[in-house]
């Protein structure tokens, strides 16, 4: 099999993600939404979808720059507030994670890490009561899958409407929305750490694990056909531990069973109740 395998009818993607953002944005009453714009590809992908969906009003993007961060991610994220005429707002969240910082040693990455994220995800979600508008998630499929992400970090929001594609998928979708290239070829980054580089911390490409993912659920292969293909046992072992180690990400808190409607279980959407006006 080929990454090209992964290939997709943009047209038709474009148009479902669209529909999706409208629908679940407008079923809650809402109108609006927020996004933080990194100036990554994930994040500039649900940005133009968004505009797209709901109209350069409506949409309102947050810079939240570190000290360390790249000059590079700011200049970036600017590029897609002027294609898309939306407004924007840039909010330094090194005081902030500074305070956090005193407590954490400047080796221990992921913590501080995982600090950065939670501390965008909180000025987002303060925008969100600010404003009235819902937070969009900007996490792909592949990072979803391997736990790639921050719970209550980068992996919060109220709607996602990229977490059901790859990345390599991502930079399809990218290209057929007209993302500019020099954000579809950069090196992939959280920017979480000066020189931080996803596929470096995850230690394979991108090209490489949305090939396996796709073939261990798309495809449902068992273990000895995805060696045929090619793939090392070391690989397949190491992203099929993350897989399953990090579904506890991917799941709302578990609550324990009482009653005859559990939130979660068997009343996950209010059906059956008036429409919220």
């Amino acid at each position: 099999m080929k990454v090209q395998d992964l290939h997709l009818d943009y047209f038709i993607v474009e148009d479902i993600l669209k529909a999706f953002l409208v629908n679940e944005i407008h079923k809650f009453g809402f109108s609006s939404l927020v996004l933080g714009l990194s100036g990554g590809i994930d994040s500039a992908v649900v940005c133009e979808l968004a505009v797209r969906a709901l109209g350069a009003d409506n949409v309102l993007a947050l810079m939240m720059p570190y000290a360390s961060s790249s000059p590079e991610s700011l200049e970036h994220a600017e590029i897609m507030i002027r294609k898309l005429g939306i407004r924007a707002e840039e909010v330094v969240i090194t005081p902030a994670v500074d305070a956090f910082f005193l407590s954490v040693p400047a080796d221990q990455l992921l913590r501080r890490g995982n600090i950065m994220a939670r501390t965008r995800m909180v000025f987002l979600y303060d925008v969100s009561a600010r404003d009235g508008r819902l937070v969009a998630g900007t996490s792909n499929k592949t990072e979803l899958l391997l736990g790639y992400g921050t719970m209550f970090g980068d992996m919060a929001s109220a709607v996602n409407p990229i977490g059901d594609l790859y990345k390599t998928q991502i930079r399809g979708l990218a290209r057929h929305l007209g993302i500019p290239e020099a954000l579809i070829v950069k090196a992939p980054s959280a920017d979480l750490w000066e020189g931080q580089s996803d596929e470096d911390d995850l230690g394979f490409s991108y090209e490489a694990v949305d090939l396996l993912l796709y073939m261990m659920l798309e495809k449902r292969m068992d273990k000895q056909a995805i060696l045929d293909e090619g793939v090392t046992e070391f690989f397949y072992d190491r992203v099929r531990k993350m897989v399953v180690r990090n579904q506890y990400k991917r799941m709302m808190p578990v609550i324990a069973k009482i009653s005859g409607r559990t939130p979660g279980i068997d009343f996950r959407y209010a059906r059956d109740w008036q429409e919220v006006k």
